[in-house]
Parts: C-alpha cells; structure tokens; sequence
C-alpha cells in the first residue's frame, strides 16, 4: 500500500488550499482513510477521518466547519478542502489508512499505513 500526499503550499490566512491523496496497491475500498497534521514541535494530530463508503465522516474540533473531507473511491483519491485557513493550520499534512476494522481514529496507532507529508504555511 502506498499513500501520496499533494496540494499543500503556501497561503495567506483566509484563504483556501485543496489537498489530495492517492492511493495506490489496495485490493479493495474497504478502508478508511484520514487526515493527520504535525506543526513544528508538536506530536501529530488528528484533522479529519473518513469511512470506507464516505458515509461517517469526523473531524477534530479545530477544523469543523472550515475542513471537508471527501473520497473517490473509483479513483482512489481522498481530498481535504480547507478554508478559512489560519496561521495555527500550518503544519505537515499526512494522509493515513488502514486496513482492519477498529472504532478509534484519532490517534495515530489507529492507521497502519501513512502517505509522506504534504506541507502547508498560512502566513498572517
């Protein structure tokens, strides 16, 4: 299984970035997908989780009502729409799956496979 991140770069706080992750030597959908980030200094958070069918969908309290995360499942791509944009978003963006069956997400130790970071700078 492999996980490829794109989409980041820089912006000015309000403004808006599209991220997309693509997933590649999966033999099924039957997976959920999710959007980790990790600022400078930090341990990697939790941003936004999807199920297999896209029909559950979660995020963290910092980027509800700003976020929207979305899959093609025919393409194998997931996205992360994010407006709004705010210094504090600034961070490396990591796109995650799993392939068992488990009800947490908000950790790390919840996906076993893990796409290479895309960066993200939003100056004030």
């Amino acid at each position: 299984v492999q996980l490829q991140a794109s989409g980041g770069g820089l912006v000015q706080a309000g403004g808006s970035l599209r991220l997309s992750c693509t997933a590649s030597g999966l033999t099924s959908d039957t997976y959920a997908m999710a959007w980790f980030r990790q600022a400078p200094g930090k341990e990697r958070e939790f941003v936004a989780a999807i199920s297999a069918s896209g029909e559950k969908i979660l995020y963290s309290e910092s980027v509800k009502g700003r976020f929207t995360i979305s899959r093609d499942n025919a393409k194998n791509i997931m996205n992360l729409e994010m407006s709004s944009l705010k210094p504090e978003d600034t961070a490396v963006y990591y796109c995650a799956t799993r392939t068992y069956y488990t009800n947490g997400y908000d950790t790390s130790r919840y996906w076993n496979y893990w796409g290479r970071g895309t960066e993200v700078t939003v100056s004030s």
